[in-house]
């Protein structure tokens, strides 16, 4: 940071996930608390997808909650790639989708070649999403809860985080 005079300019920064977790001094790899934002217990598994409101992080003290190093950068000035958010909303989608609908069968058909296993965890790429974003009769598949959760994130992607 000293070699390029980040004290002078104080750059917002964008990067992912990773790169976010060595500015703020947190330890790499997998470990428990590993989000800048919030308290996110990465070992709570059945917590994932059903806990929506994991309390603030309050701070980033050595020694505490996987913090190992001093923060870098101050939070404000880190912006997330709106690529990261795109891949991780279609992947929390995927996941908490009931794989025993007719929609689920519609995108094994879609992508042929994609492995079951990438396709139940959700693990897409820029193309195929915009392709499922395309495909009017995916629409027309997904019901109920599922469906306003889908049109919620067509929203996103289109008046946000564009292509």
């Amino acid at each position: 940071m000293e070699t390029i005079n980040y004290d002078k300019f104080k750059w917002k920064i964008c990067c992912d996930l990773k790169v976010i977790a060595l500015l703020f001094g947190l330890q790499q790899g997998f470990t428990k608390y590993c989000c800048f934002v919030c308290d996110w217990d990465s070992r709570a598994q059945p917590l994932h997808y059903s806990r929506k409101d994991w309390p603030a992080r309050k701070s980033l003290e050595l020694g505490i909650m996987n913090v190992e190093n001093q923060t870098l950068v101050e939070s404000s000035k880190i912006l997330l790639p709106s690529m990261h958010l795109k891949l991780g909303l279609m992947k929390n989608f995927l996941k908490a989708m009931n794989q025993e609908e007719a929609a689920f069968a519609c995108l094994r058909v879609m992508f042929p070649r994609l492995s079951e296993a990438k396709l139940k965890e959700g693990t897409f790429i820029g193309p195929q999403i915009r392709d499922i974003i395309k495909e009017e009769y995916f629409d027309k598949l997904v019901q109920n809860d599922e469906k306003a959760a889908w049109d919620s994130f067509k929203f996103v992607v289109k008046g946000f985080l564009g292509s």
